[in-house]
């Protein structure tokens, strides 16, 4: 797990990576309690109740593999937090705005750019 660090990085980011920090910790102690209290699953006579078990089974694995994803985004973001990279557009390499970065902490690009960058993955397909 992450060790909790005083922020020493720009100072109007502080708040933003407490509370990556804190969203982070929430969703790694809600895939341990996950992983401890899953059952296995479980087997039943009627087909409909089997199968609505495993689609449910799929569903809770298919939202922890998002949370994953975040959970990864997450550790991106405080990296560059901490290497002082944060809030830097991919994209054009201009500063990302505050409130978009308060809105979406995770973010790599400014909005004039990820609304390209959707628009060219929208038109190819």
């Amino acid at each position: 797990m992450r060790k909790k660090q005083p922020y020493a990085g720009e100072p109007k980011y502080a708040s933003i990576f407490h509370a990556l920090q804190q969203q982070r910790a929430g969703l790694i102690q809600g895939a341990e309690a996950v992983v401890e209290q899953r059952p296995g699953l479980a087997t039943f006579p009627d087909m409909n109740d089997q199968a609505t078990a495993e689609a449910d089974q799929n569903f809770a694995l298919r939202i922890k593999d998002r949370e994953r994803k975040l959970i990864k985004k997450i550790d991106e973001a405080l990296d560059r937090l901490t290497t002082r990279t944060y809030g830097i557009c991919e994209g054009c390499g201009e500063e990302i705005p505050l409130k978009r970065l308060k809105a979406r902490p995770v973010t790599t690009f400014c909005i004039e750019c990820k609304t390209q960058q959707e628009q060219e993955e929208h038109s190819r397909g």
